[in-house]
């Protein structure tokens, strides 16, 4: 599966462009500022009806601009699928299969996988546990579209379970029984989304520690732990009983939303203690790691965005990763550089097509 062409209008900084792609490997060559990155979005926003960069819709539209539009062609199997999407600004954003609509949206994810390494990747393992819970989201999102229902499902019931403890909380009174319509099938949904993140992890982590050890060379030990309110025996109880909580916070305080993913080496926090390098290596081995379950899921390999990897990473983690295109293990590739003369020589080897792009022609 490769993306064949894609047009974009008013989409961030392009406001009309076309482009033609390689089935291997596309180079994207331009200084800093002059949408290299907004290009892989784009390709992200084609797979996943949404940017990898920010939540608003709105934020992808050319400045100035009253709408955008994303149009490509994927071809599997000698076989063509137009996608479009499009946004007017205050409006639905519209995502359409060869000209016909989806009747929702979610069906679009996992059809056409994407995995993409970028430079701040390494605030899953620095940051805050909402980062770690919408990387996994995100892959799990792809790989199953039943735990995707749930998921959206389970912020929805969320969503209005917190609207309705803002009221309790303004009109200083709470009705058990209207607020355990909420609480069963939130609890519900906890439940299969728990299980459905636990399995994961257990058929996840083996090929985390694959890649990590071909990375590093068998430097260290890693392990990701799966933390869970909801794995205590006694969580819907303790769920029900911190409704006095809530109400006071106006927000639900204890469910899969709570959840966090502890990333560790040699049986250290690798968010406290780990070194750049490790933490790089370790963010990297992830998302090696998704590529692989997504192509023994789906029967094809994901396209694979490399943003300005060659700056970040030093160069034994480089030479791991050509090694690997060498190899053969990825599909169609995309990689940003702002420096042409080092994409020329560190892929000079490479035997494969490459096709070269410069965003200041734009």
């Amino acid at each position: 599966m490769h993306l064949e062409k894609m047009a974009l209008t008013s989409f961030k900084n392009y406001e009309d462009a076309s482009f033609r792609f390689s089935p291997q490997l596309n180079c994207i060559i331009g200084p800093n500022g002059s949408g290299k990155t907004n290009l892989l979005d784009a390709i992200y926003f084609l797979s996943l009806t949404k940017s990898a960069f920010h939540n608003q819709d709105a934020l992808s539209i050319e400045h100035e601009a009253d709408f955008f539009i994303v149009d490509g062609t994927f071809r599997h199997d000698d076989r063509a699928t137009q996608i479009t999407i499009s946004l007017q600004r205050g409006q639905r954003k519209a995502v359409l299969s060869d000209k016909k609509p989806y009747e929702r949206i979610s069906e679009h994810i996992g059809r056409f996988p994407v995995v993409l390494l970028a430079p701040n990747d390494t605030d899953l393992v620095r940051e805050h546990s909402e980062d770690r819970r919408h990387f996994f989201d995100g892959v799990l999102s792809q790989l199953d579209n039943d735990y995707l229902r749930d998921y959206l499902t389970y912020q929805h019931v969320l969503k209005q379970r917190n609207g309705l403890l803002k009221i309790f909380a303004e009109q200083r009174y709470h009705d058990e029984d209207l607020l355990e319509t909420y609480n069963e099938p939130l609890l519900q949904l906890a439940e299969r989304i728990h299980q459905r993140r636990k399995t994961f992890i257990a058929d996840f982590l083996p090929i985390v520690q694959k890649h990590y050890a071909y990375l590093s060379d068998a430097r260290e030990a890693v392990d990701i732990i799966y933390e869970s309110e909801v794995a205590n025996e006694e969580f819907a109880q303790e769920f029900r009983r911190s409704r006095h909580k809530d109400i006071q916070l106006q927000r639900t305080t204890k469910g899969v939303h709570k959840d966090d993913y502890v990333f560790e080496a040699n049986g250290v926090a690798l968010k406290k203690f780990g070194s750049q390098g490790q933490q790089k290596t370790f963010v990297i081995a992830l998302k090696m790691a998704q590529f692989e379950q997504l192509y023994a899921e789906k029967g094809i390999k994901p396209i694979l965005l490399l943003d300005d990897i060659f700056d970040k990473l030093d160069d034994r983690r480089i030479a791991k990763l050509i090694e690997l295109m060498e190899q053969g293990a990825f599909g169609q590739i995309f990689v940003t550089d702002a420096r042409p003369e080092r994409t020329q020589e560190l892929l000079g080897s490479v035997k494969t097509e490459v096709a070269y792009f410069r965003t200041e022609d734009n």
